[in-house]
């Protein structure tokens, strides 16, 4: 797919990821749709980033709030594209949450705890692509990029319940990727271990111990940066026309299990 002039739709954009594949979107000549639900001060920023990004190509930037757990926020989300720009081309489908708990204990989750989770994880990626699809088949093409997680494939992150949401969120990528060809591309990526701000935060005094675990049991031996997940992301949609049904690990070799010791 041509990036240049291509309107694109990321949600969850404020920061990280997110925000990382609408400024390299932008910087293809993308027209980019910045989203946020909470985090303004940083969307904005994003926004900017992505403006900057984009000037020499004349690529432009919009900037929505949206809960994409809310089909009518998705549903208005796709149609401020179509309004200012009148068609959709490619959707990431970033926005995510979790709640940090400890697998082993089994009552560090409620049913409102899932239930929110997978609403944001699961039920807005399909409320997105529900929105935006009708567009991109009328434009005779489209992409989707799903941002789940090594933790769909392997069971662990930072709660059961995220888990198991990227784990319906990778076959929601291949049911989607079955009925919506030939027109439209579905694929995801699986990030591993991701250096932001968000997990950070969320793991707090662990971090650093959970980092270092993480350096010494990946064959690439590092955490990644969110700009090396979005340029996957920018790849699926820029440069990959016969993929789709793909869950594409970006996690160091995680996916493979522990390197064996060095004799």
């Amino acid at each position: 797919m041509e990036l240049k002039n291509a309107v694109c739709i990321v949600t969850g954009s404020a920061s990280g990821i997110g925000a990382a594949s609408a400024i390299m979107l932008a910087g293809r000549g993308a027209r980019v749709v910045v989203n946020y639900s909470k985090s303004g001060a940083a969307a904005r920023a994003t926004l900017e980033a992505c403006e900057a990004a984009g000037a020499k190509l004349g690529g432009e930037a919009l900037l929505v709030k949206a809960d994409v757990a809310q089909d009518a926020d998705c549903r208005r989300l796709a149609q401020s594209a179509l309004d200012k720009w009148g068609r959709i081309d490619a959707l990431v489908n970033n926005a995510g949450t979790t709640k940090f708990a400890n697998h082993a204990d089994l009552d560090a989750l409620s049913a409102e705890d899932f239930q929110r989770i997978y609403s944001v994880n699961v039920v807005g990626g399909y409320q997105m692509v529900r929105a935006c699809a009708p567009a991109m088949k009328q434009g005779g093409r489209g992409a989707v990029v799903n941002v789940s997680s090594i933790a769909g494939k392997n069971g662990l992150g930072s709660s059961i319940a995220y888990a198991a949401s990227k784990g319906a969120l990778n076959t929601l990528t291949m049911s989607l990727a079955r009925v919506l060809g030939p027109e439209i591309r579905v694929n995801a990526v699986c990030p591993g271990m991701v250096d932001t701000k968000w997990l950070r935060e969320g793991y707090g005094p662990r971090y650093a111990a959970i980092e270092a675990r993480y350096r010494q049991g990946t064959p690439l031996g590092r955490p990644g940066t969110p700009e090396e997940v979005a340029a996957v992301i920018v790849w699926l949609i820029e440069g990959a026309d016969l993929i789709t049904g793909e869950t594409i690990m970006v996690d160091s070799g995680m996916h493979m299990g522990l390197i064996p010791p060095k004799l």
